[in-house]
């Protein structure tokens, strides 16, 4: 297994024969100037929800990659209407087989809207299994006691986790979640990337 990180709530894991990209928020980051999105490769693209900051270069990519998009029915309708075919909606607690991986859709304390204000849908989290690794990415969330009930299903060996407060939960309700998890090591997102004030500079409000 490996992971790639691309900042704020975005990466990928390469598990096996697959290439999974969680949330693609990179050109619009200036933290992640850098990053050629010609050179991401994904066969799988999962949209935790419809935030401008999780989905912004989500169609690029998934044109780009002629990747599956796996996200609420919401996101996946929109995806469509764009003329997509490759698309898996779910919903918390669904969950479908993919190959060798075993993918399930959990609920997540968030909001869910697209950049226009229309309604996203549910936000999720998803758990990744497979007889190599299994991990579990929240979404954006706060902490929720069911977080406990996720490993019990199987082992976890990492966490992705939203810490930057304001809009997700902070530091120290992230560490409470691992723990809760069991997981040896956990990736930090949402931290950082914008000011922690939930305004611009002109007073209008910021999406996170």
């Amino acid at each position: 297994m490996r992971i790639t990180y691309y900042g704020h709530s975005c990466f990928s894991v390469e598990l096996g024969s697959h290439r999974l990209l969680f949330d693609p928020f990179i050109s619009p980051n200036p933290l992640a100037s850098k990053i050629d999105l010609k050179s991401i490769q994904a066969d799988t693209i999962f949209i935790s929800h419809a935030h401008e900051d999780h989905l912004a270069d989500a169609v690029a990519l998934a044109r780009q990659c002629d990747a599956l998009v796996v996200s609420n029915w919401e996101i996946v309708q929109w995806f469509g209407r764009q003329g997509f075919e490759k698309l898996q909606p779910l919903n918390h607690g669904g969950g479908f087989n993919l190959d060798q991986l075993h993918i399930t859709m959990t609920q997540a304390l968030h909001s869910s809207s697209f950049p226009d204000g229309s309604y996203g849908g549910n936000p999720s989290g998803f758990v990744i299994r497979s007889q190599e690794a299994s991990f579990y990415y929240s979404g954006d969330t706060g902490l929720f006691s069911d977080i406990k009930l996720i490993p019990e299903k199987g082992k976890l060996h990492f966490a992705a986790l939203p810490m930057g407060d304001v809009f997700t939960m902070g530091h120290a309700d992230a560490a409470t979640a691992a723990s809760w998890l069991g997981v040896p090591k956990v990736l930090g997102l949402h931290y950082d990337t914008f000011p922690p004030h939930p305004t611009g500079q002109n007073g209008s409000p910021r999406r996170f």
